[in-house]
This record gives C-alpha cells, sequence and structure tokens, in this order.
C-alpha cells in the first residue's frame, strides 16, 4: 500500500438492474468496453488493516473474487434495498475460515429487515452450517469504531427514506440519495474523497442526477470525487468520462485507488 492509510475497491458501480441490463440491445449494454459493465453497487474498505465492506449486493460473491479480496471485519449497511443486502450469506466462508460472527451494522430499520431475510443466522441454536452475524445498530450521525477505526456515520434521503452514508478518514462513501441534509454537510468538511450517487441524466425521485451530483461534489469540495450508482441510461464510460470537470469520475468495477 501507499504511504496513505486507506485503500479503496469499487466491488460495483451499478443499479438494481445492473449493465448490462437484461434484454437491453442499447450502446452501453452491448458495449465492449469492460468498464461499461456496472454490477451492483458496493464498496470494499481497507483502512490501517482493517476491512470494511459497505453492501453486499446480489453480486457480493462474485465481486470478492473478480478482486481478490479474502476477508471482511465488518460489514456496513447504506439501507436495506434487496440489492444492498442480498449478498449477505456470502460472507459464510469467511466467517467459517475465522471462526468470528460477521460483525454488521446499521439503521435499527435495516437491522430489522436483515434478522427478517436472514432469520436462520440469528436463531439461538442454529443449524450446522448456517452464518453467525452479530449486528450493531447505528444512530443517524454517530461516530462509532471496529477494530479501532473510528466511522462516521452519514444521515442523507433516498427519495423519502432516511438512509445512512459513511466516512472513514478522508474517504465518504454517499450511495441512494437525492438529497444531503444541512448538518451532514458538516461531516463532509476535509474530504480527500468523495463517492456520490449519480443515477443518469434525467431527474430521479430517489437519486442525484450526475448533473446533480456535480454540483453537490463542488460544494462538498473533496479534492477528488467519484460518482457510483450508475444506470445504463448514463452513457458510456470513456464518453462521458471525457465531459466531466476536473478531479471528478466514473467510477468503474475494479476500480481501486487509495485516499488518506
Amino acid at each position: 500500500m501507499s504511504k496513505k492509510s486507506g485503500t479503496l475497491y469499487f466491488l460495483g458501480t451499478g443499479t438494481s438492474q445492473g449493465v448490462p441490463v437484461i434484454g437491453c440491445s442499447c450502446e452501453v449494454c452491448t458495449s465492449s468496453d469492460p468498464k461499461d459493465r456496472r454490477s451492483r453497487s458496493s464498496v470494499h474498505i481497507i483502512y490501517n488493516g482493517v476491512h470494511l465492506q459497505i453492501d453486499t449486493g446480489p453480486d457480493f460473491r462474485q465481486q470478492m473474487l473478480n478482486v481478490g479480496l479474502t476477508h471482511v471485519d465488518a460489514v456496513l449497511f447504506t439501507h436495506e434495498h434487496q440489492d444492498h443486502i442480498a449478498g449477505l450469506d456470502d460472507t459464510r466462508p469467511i466467517i467459517f475460515r475465522t471462526g468470528n460472527e460477521m460483525l454488521i451494522y446499521g439503521q435499527q430499520r435495516v437491522i430489522n429487515r436483515i434478522k427478517k431475510v436472514y432469520d436462520y443466522a440469528f436463531e439461538p441454536q442454529p443449524y450446522p452450517g448456517a452464518p453467525r452475524i452479530q449486528a450493531t445498530p447505528v444512530e443517524d450521525g454517530q461516530e462509532f469504531s471496529v477494530n479501532g477505526v473510528n466511522i462516521q456515520s452519514l444521515p442523507v434521503i433516498h427519495g423519502r427514506l432516511p438512509i445512512l452514508g459513511y466516512r472513514v478518514g478522508g474517504l465518504a462513501y454517499l450511495t441512494d440519495t437525492n438529497h444531503i441534509p444541512e448538518p451532514t454537510y458538516e461531516l463532509l468538511e476535509g474530504l480527500d474523497v468523495l463517492v456520490i450517487d449519480a443515477l443518469h441524466h434525467r431527474d430521479h425521485f430517489s437519486h442525484y442526477t450526475l448533473e446533480q451530483a456535480v454540483e453537490q461534489a463542488k460544494k462538498i469540495g473533496a479534492k477528488r470525487t467519484f460518482f457510483i450508482h450508475m444506470s445504463h441510461y448514463m452513457g458510456q464510460h470513456e464518453t462521458i468520462s471525457s465531459e466531466l470537470p476536473e478531479n471528478m469520475y466514473l467510477s468503474y468495477d475494479g476500480l481501486e485507488i487509495c485516499f488518506d
């Protein structure tokens, strides 16, 4: 690793349908550029040796294999939508190998949903081979610690749903949002890297457009900004990337960056 403290892996950068979309023949879905193939959004952070996974979507297993990652210390959930929680069971090999429960963090509402979907992982007397998960609720704006790494929860709005982003060191991750409450901006000061939702170019009830995300990035003022959760309507990676302001980038599956 470089002199910087953290490494961020973009495991997936697409929407709930993924890109290519089944049955779609648009120029993005049929593109031969691997940067136009966007699995469901999630990222993996290694900070001071601690492995933090943000969201485990339905592509989580293959994403970990693609990048060559083998360990997760804790999963931070932004919200309970299926494209963000559907791969949690695929942490089982890590649980079995380490002998430790998988630590997960999220709002109480999100944990309640996960306990319903994965009830077998929370049974007092689980069947042989069931994963063991330890859930800890996180409040809006709460700072907490995982294995000595401080994490700041970042309240944002996804349509009408209050969800969380997370800050680790100089990195902030804000997916699935179309509104940042004023107090959250104070928690976003002095960023090295901002990762923020940018669905496409048309107004949406629960996501920023690329143009809106650019404006938010300018307001927040991170040294570098990467856009995530992009649909096939965003356009081709190479074309859109050439039109972005300085130090702003489209992310892509498999991208690895360092941050302070």
